[in-house]
């Protein structure tokens, strides 16, 4: 009896004990795409500014490959004591439970921390193609079947999936070239080696506004403020068609709940700052911090979506 009083106790200090000293070393914060995009963006601001509350770094580390799927398994299989955190999104935590044949990690293996934001995606083709709406190219995409390419940032990715709608419900060929992230797409596109690209706003911004891309429309329920006279796909002949990313904060299942608790409370108060939402106003992000539960509901609704667009589409396995 006194054994299980002194036990009792022992957890009851320990609660606030260990909120209180957490964070007491640096924190490793995996991003499952390469440095230029915007989940590297994202990861970047949050990370300046957590290092301020904790007095500890929050280390960014770009673990690509595989839709993301690579970045997740490391984490999924890590020591679950908050000092390794993932940042989840679309890709790794929605969409390729369905897409892959054989992944490293099981949904069950994460637990939510929060929503952090959500993007749209823009189709954009190279100068030189002869569409200057989402109407005239895929005109030009029946006219020539299958000779058109796009890129995305991989295998996976939200980008593709989207594409993939676009294709399904456009009734068009336009054959895929999958990057190792973002950044070589985009930079591919700018070159003209591929035509045509989707890729979340805020990689694309500079392109766009440089005029080294030009936007077709995007995929968000409204137009982009930086772009009034970009239509979104749904005002452009294909009314219900809307795709968001989203960035979240997850940790390996097992990551004590009063951590989690503290992780909750920092990484909302950072993305309810001016400061941040300022800085996520100007990418085209909106900050939405929820709770662990809140987020969950939101990750499951989103799996059961990208797994009818997986279906739909006949996207093979990988």
């Amino acid at each position: 009896m006194k054994m299980l009083l002194a036990a009792a106790i022992a957890l009851l200090w320990s609660s606030p004990a260990l909120t209180q000293t957490y964070p007491a070393k640096p924190v490793r914060y995996v991003v499952p795409f390469p440095a230029g995009g915007s989940p590297d963006m994202v990861a970047r601001l949050l990370s300046e500014r957590l290092n301020r509350i904790w007095g500890q770094p929050m280390v960014v580390e770009n673990r690509s490959g595989a839709g993301g799927t690579v970045g997740a398994a490391v984490v999924a299989k890590a020591t679950p004591d908050g000092y390794t955190l993932f940042q989840c999104n679309i890709a790794s935590n929605a969409i390729a439970y369905s897409l892959y044949a054989k992944l490293q990690y099981e949904a069950r293996e994460f637990v939510p921390i929060t929503l952090i934001g959500t993007t749209q995606s823009a189709i954009v083709v190279h100068p030189s193609l002869p569409a200057a709406s989402i109407a005239e190219f895929i005109s030009y995409a029946k006219a020539n079947p299958g000779k058109l390419s796009y890129g995305s940032s991989g295998v996976g990715s939200s980008p593709q999936l989207a594409m993939e709608l676009f294709k399904l419900n456009a009734k068009i060929e336009v054959v895929h070239i999958a990057y190792k992230g973002a950044a070589p797409a985009i930079a591919d596109a700018i070159g003209g080696q591929v035509p045509v690209t989707l890729s979340n706003l805020p990689a694309l911004l500079g392109p766009v506004q440089a005029g080294r891309l030009r936007a077709l429309a995007v995929t968000g329920q409204k137009r982009a403020p930086q772009w009034p006279s970009v239509p979104t796909i749904a005002e452009s002949g294909m009314p219900g068609y809307e795709v968001t990313s989203w960035y979240g904060a997850c940790a390996p299942s097992g990551t004590p709940s009063q951590i989690l608790q503290k992780l909750n409370a920092d990484f909302g108060s950072v993305l309810r700052s001016a400061e941040l939402q300022q800085r996520f106003n100007e990418l085209v992000i909106d900050a939405a911090p929820m709770t662990p539960e809140a987020f969950a509901a939101f990750i499951r609704d989103e799996t059961k979506r990208w797994t009818k667009v997986v279906h739909d589409a006949a996207i093979p396995q990988q």
